[in-house]
């Protein structure tokens, strides 16, 4: 029975992402044979999860699929899974534990939401000696008299100090989030810990077998899978159609793009602080979906627009990456889960692209170094650089343009030449651009934004020195006197945070006291968006105001 488990997980491997003519019954009887079979090792139990992940995205008819949907719904309960358990550690599947140092955000909804599952990783955890100098500042007064006196070492002092129902990781997070200090600083003190966590498997713990997001309806696909890479010209005529989901629907986005995270030991701030009131799904077509998520107002960037997305096939998130914009263009970052790796993922892009460039308004698009290998080992041997390349993505730098071109004749001239490790590390120091029209310089990667910053503390520095809190109230009320702001008590919260980060930089605007009525108006308006619902309706705003543009330029190149 196990050799012949063996070899039908083997055929099941090779024909997964291959369709008509008969594969998906060929699937059907594979599966069925599968499906009450034991593995003998890990790692086929991982390779027949991963195919039931991908048959979950692509099935070929419904009949596949409700097999699928069936083996995943019990694959926690199988006897190899149980088995091996400790060997499967991280891979997400339902039923095994998750090890990772989560940032705070994510380990305090975990603990929220799961935290009978959530512990400390004690034999991993390196810098206990640092967690003991906060113990004092974690209990009363009253039990100072038994600390000073008992050398329990720090976990000791845990078990004792926690709750009978509570955990380790539920007693520590709990008491860092009741300390008196801000949430910003409770985070960093709390990564310079870097507690290591374990998430124990539980009934509805995150885990890649159960993740879906219902709300879609199925496409099943019938033909082979499309290895086209898109041109720059198909782009431009895709057709999208972008909805806002409601805050019901929109928590469960957030939801699955935090749990997708998890479940792959990985965290992004932009799901870590979601919004579940500004997520906006765009269908693709073909079962393809793009959810994009915004932050939630406290957590925006002051200048640049942040969403996070999620890829979505039939519902099961296959990718994820992040779009961030700004006068008129937009940098991407963009990661397909390995699992769905062989399946479209140039036109997945294509799609991500397509997003970028109409509800960003984007028509340059950015892909940062990093990306595609610069101090990126994965992404170098990946050889990410030229899958951008043959997209349309070209470097702006003149000598990135001559390796490139070198390179390009060498394939000419012997087509199975492939770049170098060297020279791919060499071509990933410079940034990606794909210019939909004529290529401009104010463009994200480009803009010295940073320096807007340095022109800011200097102001604050000359000004104020270290009494930053003064330096709110009076550049607050000299921004509104500047911009005639007399409604500021009727501002939403979210609207007089915004303000209280823009009030300095309108202060030291050029020449912003000769703006007409009306563009000093649109500014108003746009820093109330920053910190409205929606941060693209900022986005919009901002791109339309020339005259805020043309400053922001003008104090960035000061800087510089």
């Amino acid at each position: 029975m196990s050799l012949q488990a063996t070899r039908a997980l083997r055929e099941l491997t090779r024909c997964v992402s291959e369709f008509g003519n008969g594969c998906g019954q060929r699937k059907y009887d594979l599966l069925s044979t599968l499906e009450d079979r034991t593995l003998s090792r890990a790692t086929d139990v991982l390779r027949l999860h991963e195919s039931l992940c991908f048959l979950r995205a692509f099935p070929d008819d419904a009949q596949l699929l409700t097999q699928v949907e069936g083996m995943l719904s019990v694959f926690a309960e199988r006897v190899d899974v149980r088995r091996h358990r400790d060997e499967l550690a991280d891979t997400g599947i339902a039923g095994t534990p998750i090890y990772f140092r989560f940032f705070a955000a994510s380990a305090h909804w975990l603990a929220q939401r799961w935290g009978a599952y959530l512990t400390i990783d004690w034999d991993e955890f390196e810098r206990r000696d640092q967690l003991e100098l906060w113990l004092a500042s974690m209990t009363l007064y009253c039990e100072t008299q038994g600390l000073d006196a008992y050398a329990f070492d720090v976990r000791e002092w845990i078990d004792r100090l926690k709750g009978p129902d509570e955990t380790d990781a539920q007693f520590l997070l709990h008491r860092f989030a009741r300390l008196p200090m801000s949430r910003r600083v409770e985070e960093v003190v709390l990564e310079d810990l870097d507690v290591p966590l374990a998430l124990q498997p539980g009934p509805d713990t995150p885990a890649r077998t159960r993740e879906k997001h219902a709300s879609a309806a199925i496409v099943y696909q019938a033909l082979p899978l499309s290895r086209q890479r898109p041109t720059i010209k198909e782009i431009t005529k895709w057709r999208i159609k972008t909805r806002k989901v409601s805050p019901r629907e929109g928590r469960k986005v957030v939801e699955l793009a935090r749990a997708a995270m998890a479940t792959r030991s990985r965290d992004l701030d932009a799901f870590a602080y979601g919004s579940h009131h500004d997520v906006l799904m765009t269908d693709c077509g073909s079962g393809l979906q793009i959810a994009c998520i915004g932050v939630v107002p406290e957590r925006r960037l002051l200048l640049e627009t942040l969403y996070g997305y999620m890829v979505l096939r039939n519902g099961v998130p296959v990718g994820y990456g992040a779009i961030t914009g700004l006068f008129n263009s937009a940098e991407i970052a963009f990661t397909i889960f390995e699992t769905f790796r062989s399946a479209e993922a140039a036109m997945m892009l294509g799609w991500v692209l397509t997003v970028a460039q109409r509800l960003f308004s984007a028509d340059t698009i950015l892909i940062d170094s990093y990306q595609i290998g610069k101090d990126n080992e994965d992404a170098l041997r990946s050889g990410a650089w030229w899958f951008y390349q043959k997209l349309g993505f070209r470097p702006r730098d003149r000598q990135a343009l001559r390796v490139m071109r070198g390179e390009q004749k060498r394939m000419k001239i012997d087509p199975t030449h492939r770049s170098s490790f060297k020279t791919l590390a060499q071509l990933a120091e410079h940034e990606l651009f794909l210019d939909f029209g004529g290529a401009r310089k104010d463009v994200l990667g480009l803009l010295p934004l940073a320096d807007v910053g340095l022109q800011l503390s200097n102001f604050l520095a000359q000004r104020f020195g270290a009494d930053r809190e003064n330096a709110i109230r009076v550049c607050r009320r000299d921004a509104q006197k500047l911009l005639a702001v007399r409604n500021f008590n009727r501002f939403a919260a979210g609207e007089r945070l915004a303000w209280n980060w823009w009030a300095p930089l309108v202060v030291i605007l050029p020449n912003i006291n000769r703006w007409p009525p009306a563009d000093k108006r649109a500014l108003v308006s746009l820093i109330r968006a920053k910190g409205g619902r929606h941060e693209l309706n900022y986005l919009q705003q901002f791109n339309d105001h020339r005259r805020l543009r043309s400053s922001l330029r003008r104090l960035a190149e000061r800087g510089r």
